[in-house]
């Protein structure tokens, strides 16, 4: 078990462990005698979200990375799929995204980039976590020359803007629509709005304006309430809501509806397809996605390939079969062609492009798929206790696993970075599912709830 890195790197209330200052400048410590891996200097870029206690994680992990001889290039607030292509760009030894997501602002993360730009796989990051609590690097000091230095960049967002347009074909642009983008008072405040208006668009910018406090509060992917509004207030042809670090978008369509993950992922495995563009005639999502894929795509030829929760597995996968589409129901969708991880941005603008190629709207051109009725739940739970051990819950999933009969499925997880255990369960029959997971929450609940 691995004690601090979870689905997608270490991540916690800001200044409670893990999240503190003495863990960030241990991690910096750690992660920067990793990527020291030749001779000669070492430079790690570190950017962050919007969030208040960005500032003390940077500080401490800046401070870490230093000291073991290593030079830190600070960016500031910038998407984390900025940071990946930055990386790389740069020829830096590796990336570190200080965020948590779509948490609120209270919250805050950790997260590492190789010098290659994808996400670290587990046994690397269970290398950073034995070093740190070993205490094997503590007698490692380099003095005078040796001691790192930081550097600032200050033209990192127009670098990043660019890097995204070029993911379009030349001279198509968005000229003739209105969009609506909320950018959830996150990393994406300044470019998202940007990228937009030089590519032709009208723009209507929702929560541009982050104070430390703000981000993802009650804006954002998160809570599309308001863009939803705001689409039919504005008569535009769609609208775009990113999280806080900016590594999925999740859209809306002209009627105001949201665009399901799923049938975005089904979308862009369609078109690509038809354009002869689709490696490996294959999708690769989660777990969580919707039987409906399936449904949809395997008729057309296309195979649907599933990995475990967590857009990291899905790059994994993607990388070792060699496609270049995936994605989860959440709305991180991996272009492999165009980046090495999830971007808002650029799916975004692939999403735009398919409009302004395909001439349909938004809802014509997302009616590609009828999703199985499925049902989600969180449960809150005190520990992360193996549900092996707890022979009444094992009893309550085999008893659902049986009344589905193959007609559909369960998935009983735990969250990555909350203490939380999901509740997936599809079928033909919604008010039977919705009974299923009413049963099997409660006993969860009873087990190891966390107290209200």
């Amino acid at each position: 078990m691995r004690k601090l890195f979870g689905t997608d790197g270490v991540r916690g209330i800001a200044n409670i462990e893990p999240m503190t200052v003495e863990t960030a400048m241990k991690l910096g410590r750690a992660a920067a005698h990793i990527f020291k891996h030749k001779a000669g200097r070492h430079r790690i870029v570190i950017g962050k979200d919007t969030r208040l206690s960005c500032y003390m994680i940077e500080s401490a992990l800046t401070s870490g990375i230093c000291s073991l001889g290593v030079d830190v290039i600070l960016v500031g607030p910038l998407p984390t799929p900025a940071i990946a292509f930055l990386a790389r760009s740069l020829r830096a030894d590796a990336g570190v995204m200080i965020s948590a997501s779509h948490n609120s602002f209270q919250d805050n993360g950790i997260k590492f980039f190789s010098k290659d730009g994808f996400k670290l796989p587990d046994h690397v990051e269970k290398k950073i976590e034995d070093l740190l609590f070993s205490g094997e690097i503590d007698a490692i000091r380099p003095t005078a020359r040796e001691i790192g230095k930081v550097f600032r960049i200050d033209d990192v967002e127009g670098r990043y803007i660019e890097f995204v347009k070029n993911a379009l074909p030349k001279g198509l642009d968005f000229q003739g629509l209105k969009v609506v983008v909320d950018c959830a008072n996150g990393a994406a405040y300044k470019v998202a709005p940007t990228v937009l208006q030089e590519l032709g668009a009208e723009v209507i910018v929702l929560n541009n304006h982050p104070n430390g406090i703000n981000i993802n509060d009650q804006c954002g992917s998160v809570y599309p309430e308001t863009l939803q509004k705001k689409v039919l207030e504005h008569s535009a042809d769609i609208g775009i809501a990113h999280d806080g670090d900016a590594d999925r978008a999740i859209f809306v369509n002209e009627q105001g509806n949201i665009v399901d993950g799923d049938a975005l992922l089904v979308t862009f495995a369609l078109a690509m397809q038809e354009e002869r563009r689709l490696k490996g005639e294959t999708l690769v999502t989660t777990q969580m996605s919707n039987m409906g894929v399936e449904l949809a795509l395997n008729p057309k030829g296309i195979h649907v390939l599933r990995t475990q929760v967590g857009d990291r597995y899905v790059i994994e996968r993607m990388v070792n079969g060699a496609y270049n589409l995936g994605g989860e129901q959440s709305g991180h969708v991996i272009f492999l062609d165009y980046n090495t991880t999830g971007d808002g941005l650029i799916t975004a603008l692939q999403f735009l492009a398919l409009i302004v190629r395909s001439g349909k709207s938004v809802s014509d051109l997302t009616q590609c798929m009828t999703p199985l009725p499925q049902v989600l739940e969180n449960v809150y739970v005190r520990e992360k206790r193996d549900l092996a051990d707890i022979p009444e819950i094992q009893e309550k999933i085999l008893d659902c696993e049986q009344k589905l009969a193959g007609s559909g499925r369960i998935l009983v997880r735990y969250s990555g970075t909350e203490l939380l255990l999901r509740i997936m369960i599809e079928g033909e029959e919604e008010a039977i599912i919705s009974e299923m997971a009413k049963t099997l929450c409660d006993m969860v609940e009873k087990k190891i709830g966390a107290e209200k």
